[in-house]
């Protein structure tokens, strides 16, 4: 996917620092470079989703230090940055079971 289409929200908004949501950016691009091999099963894309949510759920201390957090703006921009991937691989899951472990 174009670098320009992760958490566009959240990048245009000063409230959360660009530092950390360069960081959501990335653990979603590691969901992407497995789907741009071709992937098709399920369970491997969503233990690849899985371990991205996680890696952003681990993120909401960092937000909170900077007087940020990860709350309406920046949910809607993740689960539409997931769907966006979704569609483009034309990957059937859902973006409530993509996000399934999903603590924001």
């Amino acid at each position: 996917m174009k670098e320009e289409w992760y958490v566009v929200d959240m990048y245009r908004d000063a409230y959360y620092p660009k530092h950390l949501v360069d960081r959501v950016k990335e653990a979603l691009q590691r969901v992407d470079a497995l789907l741009a091999t071709g992937e098709r099963q399920e369970e491997v894309i969503q233990a690849a989703f899985d371990r991205a949510t996680i890696e952003i759920n681990e993120l909401a201390e960092l937000f909170e230090a900077e007087n940020s957090e990860i709350e309406t703006v920046a949910r809607d921009s993740i689960a539409v940055t997931v769907i966006d991937m979704l569609d483009h691989y034309d990957i059937s899951l859902d973006v409530e079971d993509a996000l399934q472990e999903r603590d924001w």
